[in-house]
């Protein structure tokens, strides 16, 4: 049987696939996948190679645009992970810190190509974090949010503000009812961690940057500040508290 898993489209994985997983039974097809994985991190620590990952040039786009990104977004297709329930297999040495840097065997995996590849195969369930395969499911390590909203375009104003976001692996989301916004607020200090759901129950921390952006094009409602997108209102914290500090 031919193991039918297409992992992403970007020319990394492509290779991967013809290279190491060829017309075998689809349980071996997956324990090669996943050792593909692994000795691609090895040679990455082996090569001491790293490549810098790069954003777009950042754009003053209309209300208009940002809805047409989303659409375009939306139809570039990820694995069915919802759809498989493999076996678990155990633990891999692998963590994504709070930072969105994704390390193996304690070294920072330079690839971006590579991590946007273990992004694609990232499923959460009862609040751990696994890659999986058709067959195959291995534990990680995820210090807060597997990803990290590094930028985001604005457009309109009040209500009928969008929030284009974009993460550490180049996946856009447009904030609204599906990809809501919530902050938690340290217990102890107060500071908030801002987020932005993804998809799957998978979320994004807003970095730094960004939230002093947003909180500059914030608003008010029923006593709350927060933010606007696509028609839905996500508040961060008590006006009163913010009128106080």
């Amino acid at each position: 049987m031919r193991f039918d898993f297409r992992p992403t489209d970007d020319l990394f994985a492509k290779r991967a696939y013809r290279k190491y997983v060829p017309r075998v039974p689809r349980k071996a097809a997956g324990q090669i996948f996943l050792e593909v994985l692994k000795l691609e991190c090895k040679a990455h620590l082996r090569n001491g190679k790293s490549k810098a990952m790069t954003k777009d040039t950042i754009t003053t786009p209309s209300t208009d645009t940002l809805m047409e990104a989303a659409r375009q977004l939306g139809d570039k297709k990820l694995p069915p992970i919802h759809l498989w329930n493999p076996a678990f297999c155990g633990d891999l040495d692998m963590r994504i810190a709070r930072d969105g840097t994704w390390f193996y065997l304690g070294t920072p995996i330079g690839r971006p190509e590579l991590v946007r590849l273990f992004s694609t195969i990232l499923k959460k369930e009862d609040g751990k974090y696994f890659l999986v395969t058709p067959v195959e499911k291995v534990g990680i390590t995820v210090d807060d949010a597997p990803f990290v909203a590094v930028d985001f375009e604005a457009a309109g104003a009040d209500d009928a503000q969008v929030l284009l976001f974009e993460t550490n692996v180049g996946d856009k989301v447009l904030a609204g009812k599906d990809h809501p916004i919530r902050v938690v607020r340290d217990a102890h200090t107060g500071e908030p961690s801002p987020y932005v759901l993804v998809r799957d129950d998978l979320e994004a921390l807003i970095d730094r940057k960004s939230f002093y952006r947003l909180v500059e094009i914030g608003a008010h409602k029923d006593d709350w500040f927060g933010l606007w997108s696509e028609g839905a209102f996500f508040p961060m914290i008590p006006s009163d508290e913010l009128h106080a500090e």
